[in-house]
């Protein structure tokens, strides 16, 4: 930005005095209040856009991160509104959850006393920051008029037969006493909430049957490429998880005499001849169902020492081999062996039957557990170069020619050996060829309070029955305080026995709730569709509106979701279209995912002592400068250092920016074609640039061409044509539009005092005039022997002879020629001449 001269700078210090954030801020907040300018559907017959910024969790007040995020999200919105788009820009709050929970039992008091107590701290802190919300369509997840419908789409997915309920060996965390989705235990075993390390609990728990939906939620990730961040699309593909194969039936001989068939599934059908051993997760039903009765005890104790691990540490490579020999054995398919089955903790029970066929000799693992327990190794792929892995202890991975393997020597490569040994497998109807998925369902039972019940009663002589509609919703009982929800490995519902001990609605017989509640990733599944409708009775949104609305044109927000709550919100979608409450199956047209705040160099935290307080640097530089520091600091997917941006730097040109509000001289509505052409240009030539940056999310560079026509503006007024020229009050009121993506205040001070009533954010958008676009002369460069020797100023349309001619006649470059005799002109019209001599 130019620095102004001592003799600038001393004719404007009484103006800039007057420039108060805080006095703008308590000026304008009643102001928009009262004007309420971002209501949706203000403009009738308008194209519509729907704008959604990932809604917050009420624990405390508004962070770093939050502001960043709302401050991207608003320069979108914000640009629409301009743009003469009819907006739905909503927000809410997802306000179920174990912190507040947490947080019940600390203080001694029922959950929500923490949730709405916190709510309303952000929502004043949102009226503040200044964002453009429309607040008519305010939700809460943990309002019974919200979880009702949350509540009723569990009834409806069930009736699909996409809830049920099953035991299994589930993610447990010890501390917070309650299960975990696959998705929510990080890479290290911990939780994701409280660090402490992820165990596995035998419980009955609820799940929704996302895996029928593996291949279209893969498949519907093509359609986004391009308006979703690679990274996002490379997560989700990653997480679902395509893999082909087949499936393989080996015949298990029970001690009893009888035989179980067991399936498994393997990537790798060709390598079934060097199958010498299976093995059975230990946790799995499958290892209790099979083991020999001489077994069952030594497996029982091996089962409780498993299940003090986590998944990432029965997965590691280097974790000593430990198992059980359950005494029974299987049939391999294709050699008529009979092969020893094994219990081991390197197998999980969620993977595919929980079972796997064990190759030694071409996977570590399973050669790992065969030396430790003398198994047999059989080598079935001759890899070039490769040594015997019984010798070397590695296994060889990777192609080459078939060996011990009769039906496949001599075929020449992977994909025919696989496909013909899935051929032998189907006509000995041993196995057929099959997709496989990464991908579990979603375990979304929860045993904690302070989220939806699921509305289930259960009763001894009807079962499972479901809540009437017409009693929905099942609501959390108030009378509970902080005491009464300490984690006792069970629901804290099932203590509450006027609530749980209820009438079934099918008999009329004693019957109990269900005492689990719903990850509250299911109420953030849909919460977008209901913001259409927030005050609808009839459903979970109005159909008509969402339609109307719908798909979210675009999504704001971290990248921390890219697997979980984005796969599950377009399960959702999936699931609603086919019950024909949706028109389409993707929920968010495009996505834009932002950085992180950082200080220092790391991310922020109380114990490092480089935690930013928001509010703090608010009170310092104002609401308009903190926005504006956090969209200038950087392109929106890029981390932000605190500690490397300038807040003051931005208040300095606020209030460059707010000085030319008051220099303009001319009357509002005067006409910008008789103003100095020069200007005009910058102006024009900014606003077009912006158009096309704002499609890129170059929202950083929006600003540095906001600044750039500060500039001129400024060089203009001092120096050029003067104060009252009507360019400069076209270029001013450019400004101040441009400033309302960023900084609102400051943008509305300027509109009133360039003689505008608010506001600003309705202003609309200046047009481009194409012609001012267009360049009258550019800077032709002339160069001898590689160095600059002239500039010419020409038109863009001069043809290569004229420029020669131009540039030979110039009487600098004459004079460094000095009479040598000239070789060679290359001529790149209109830009560039170069002379040899």
């Amino acid at each position: 930005m130019r620095e102004m001269t001592q003799d600038q700078t001393q004719g404007v210090a009484d103006a800039e005095a007057v420039y108060d954030a805080d006095a703008l801020q308590s000026k304008w907040q009643p102001v928009w209040e009262e004007l309420d300018p971002f209501r949706a559907g203000s403009r009738q017959g308008a194209e519509k856009r729907y704008a959604l910024t990932m809604f917050p969790y009420p624990s405390g007040d508004l962070h770093m991160g939050h502001a960043e995020v709302m401050a991207l999200h608003d320069v979108i919105a914000r640009y629409w509104w301009h743009r003469g788009f009819d907006v739905l820009n909503p927000m809410g709050w997802d306000s179920f959850g174990l912190p507040a929970e947490n947080a019940a039992i600390r203080n001694d008091e029922h959950p929500a006393t923490y949730t709405y107590a916190n709510i309303d701290t952000q929502f004043h802190s949102f009226r503040k920051y200044a964002v453009s919300f429309d607040w008519s369509r305010r939700l809460h997840t943990s309002d019974p008029e919200y979880y009702r419908w949350t509540q009723w789409l569990f009834l409806k997915f069930r009736e699909r037969g996409l809830a049920y309920r099953k035991n299994s060996p589930v993610n447990w965390c010890p501390n917070d006493q309650t299960v975990l989705a696959n998705e929510q235990v990080l890479a290290d075993g911990t939780c994701e909430r409280c660090g402490a390390v992820v165990t596995k609990k035998e419980l009955t728990q609820w799940y929704f049957k996302i895996t029928d939906f593996s291949q279209r939620l893969l498949d519907g990730l093509d359609g986004l490429e391009g308006s979703w961040p690679d990274r996002v699309i490379h997560s989700q593909r990653n997480w679902i998880g395509r893999s082909e194969g087949a499936h393989v039936d080996f015949d298990i001989a029970l001690a009893s005499g009888e035989t179980r068939k067991v399936t498994v599934f393997t990537t790798r059908p060709d390598t079934l001849y060097g199958a010498t051993f299976m093995v059975v997760a230990a946790d799995a039903s499958l290892a209790s169902e099979i083991v020999a009765p001489d077994r069952a005890a030594a497996l029982s104790a091996y089962v409780e020492e498993v299940r003090k691990a986590s998944d990432i540490d029965r997965l590691a490579t280097d974790r000593p081999k430990t198992g059980v020999d359950l005494g029974v054995t299987a049939t391999n398919p294709v050699t008529g062996e009979q092969i020893p089955v094994w219990a081991a903790d390197y197998v999980l029970a969620d993977y595919g039957t929980g079972a796997i066929m064990a190759v030694p000799a071409h996977d570590q693992r399973d050669l790992d557990f065969a030396q430790a327990f003398g198994l047999p190794v059989r080598r079935v792929i001759d890899v070039a170069g490769a040594e015997d892995p019984e010798e070397t202890f590695v296994a060889t991975t990777g192609d080459g020619a078939y060996v011990n393997s009769p039906a496949l020597e001599g075929l020449g490569d992977k994909a025919t050996g696989i496909s013909t040994i899935i051929e032998k497998l189907e006509a000995d109807g041993r196995g057929t060829g099959t997709v496989n998925y990464r991908l579990r369902d979603w375990l979304l039972s929860r045993q904690r309070f302070w989220g939806a019940p699921i509305p289930i009663i259960h009763c001894e002589k009807c079962g499972e029955v479901p809540v009437p509609e017409d009693q929905l919703p099942v609501r959390l009982p108030e009378n509970v305080r902080g005491a009464d929800l300490k984690p006792k490995g069970v629901s804290p519902l099932a203590a509450v026995a006027d609530w749980v001990n209820v009438d079934c609605p099918s008999c009329g017989g004693p019957a109990t709730r269900d005492s689990d509640t719903m990850d509250t990733f299911v109420d953030s599944s849909w919460y977008f569709l209901r913001y259409c409708s927030p005050d609808y009775t009839d459903g979970p949104f109005d159909v008509e509106a969402v339609r109307e609305w719908g798909p979210i044109d675009q999504y704001v927000g971290g990248m921390e979701h890219a697997v979980l709550h984005l796969l599950y919100a377009r399960f959702f979608t999936y699931v609603l279209h086919d019950m024909g409450m949706l028109d389409f199956e993707e929920p968010f047209t495009r996505l834009m995912g932002q950085g992180v705040v950082i200080n220092q160099g790391k991310k922020m935290s109380k114990s490092l002592g480089n935690g930013v307080n928001l509010g703090e640097q608010i009170d310092s530089f104002g609401v308009d400068a903190v926005r504006l520091t956090l969209v200038f600091a950087s392109p929106p997917e890029d981390n932000i250092d605190w500690a490397d941006v300038s807040p003051q730097g931005s208040v300095r040109f606020l209030q460059r920016a707010w000085r030319l509000s008051g220099d303009v001289a001319s009357a509002a509505g005067v006409s910008f074609a008789e103003g100095d052409v020069a200007l005009r240009r910058v102006t024009h030539k900014t606003l077009h640039d912006v158009e096309h940056l704002m499609e890129t999310y170059r929202f950083n560079v929006v600003v540095a061409r906001t600044m750039e026509l500060v500039n001129a503006t400024r060089k203009a007024i001092d120096s050029g044509c003067g104060p009252a020229d009507p360019a400069v009050r076209e270029a001013t009121e450019a400004v101040a539009i441009l400033l309302s993506l960023v900084a609102p205040y400051t943008a509305e001070e300027m509109w009133e005092r360039l003689g505008h009533t608010p506001t600003v954010a309705r202003a609309g958008w200046p047009a481009v005039d194409e012609a001012l676009l267009v360049e009258e002369t550019v800077t032709a460069v002339v160069q001898i022997a590689g160095k600059v020797k002239g500039r010419l100023e020409v038109p863009p349309s001069i043809s290569e002879a004229e420029l020669e001619a131009l540039a030979l006649a110039d009487e600098a470059v004459v004079r460094a020629i000095d009479g040598r005799a000239v070789r060679k002109v290359i001529v790149r019209a209109p830009k560039l001449v170069n002379i040899v001599v």
